[in-house]
């Protein structure tokens, strides 16, 4: 299982020398931000205050803010670099006329916010790269007020399946990031206290010229792989064409297909049910109407 576990000290150098270039690469995360929105259309919603948790360079913001402009918005992320990238969005308008608009750089599996303190978490593939997604979720569950929505989306365990074929082939050292199946996540939702959980999954396949580009790709938005347990030396030469030869064996119609799952999820923080002084819960019986 070490191989499931993610170096934090390495993902956030990683985004720290990413973030200059990762907005030129970024049409995956642009894509499935712009899809979460789709679905907030359809949630009734009034927050007072909301949170980015793993802004990256802020794409979320100005349609969060422009979707609640009377909420509060705090975009947090491990990383200063993305932060400070984030905080070139607001504008000076934004600035001069905006509610005030807070960045924090902190863990998403730490939140520094009070409870009870937002009513809208909001995540896009950000959770992918936590290892300790339940404690995450009870962090999401702890920060939102009764009544508040988290609403996430993160990859599932068929991301990057053509790279994790081919380079398998070569040795048996992690060279793709382990992702958590949507049904797990389902479960560490309603086991942090959620309720009403829903979640669903769909395919994104790009489309690439060579696996070299590929790799580019993935190092300019900062997700090239930070698994424990995978190899700390450069791949040798023959090593990687191994590699490439067998994801060559994948082209279709001229390209090369790197597969991401993409997993959605929403769900409720319930109110509290009412306690007596002991601890115990009040449970209220009410008689059935006569019909």
């Amino acid at each position: 299982m070490e191989s499931f576990y993610t170096d934090k000290s390495q993902v956030r150098r990683a985004f720290e020398r990413s973030a200059r270039t990762y907005d030129g690469a970024a049409v995956l995360q642009r894509e499935v931000a712009d899809r979460m929105f789709e679905r907030l259309e359809l949630v009734k919603l009034a927050p007072a205050q909301m949170l980015d948790a793993g802004c990256g360079t802020g794409y979320a913001g100005p349609k969060l803010r422009g979707r609640y402009p009377d909420a509060r918005l705090i975009e947090l992320d491990l990383a200063m670099a993305m932060l400070k990238v984030a905080a070139g969005r607001i504008g000076l308008l934004g600035k001069v006329f905006g509610k005030r608009h807070w960045q924090v750089c902190a863990d998403l599996e730490s939140l520094p916010l009070a409870n009870d303190s937002v009513d809208l978490v909001w995540s896009s593939l950000a959770m992918q790269w936590l290892n300790e997604p339940d404690a995450a979720f009870r962090e999401c569950h702890r920060v939102l007020r009764p009544e508040g929505l988290l609403m996430f989306s993160t990859f599932g365990p068929d991301t990057l399946l053509e790279l994790k074929q081919s380079f398998g082939q070569v040795d048996d050292k992690p060279h793709v990031n382990r992702f958590i199946d949507m049904h797990d996540l389902g479960d560490a939702l309603s086991h942090a206290g959620f309720s009403a959980p829903v979640m669903d999954m769909e395919k994104i396949v790009l489309t690439y010229a060579d696996v070299r580009s590929v790799m580019r790709d993935l190092k300019a938005i900062g997700a090239h792989n930070v698994a424990m347990g995978r190899s700390r030396g450069l791949m040798g030469k023959q090593a990687f064409a191994r590699a490439e030869a067998a994801y060559e064996q994948m082209r279709r119609d001229g390209k090369l297909p790197a597969t991401y799952e993409v997993v959605y999820g929403h769900a409720w923080k319930p109110q509290a049910k009412p306690q007596l002084a002991d601890g115990r819960q009040v449970i209220e019986f009410r008689p059935r109407p006569k019909t």
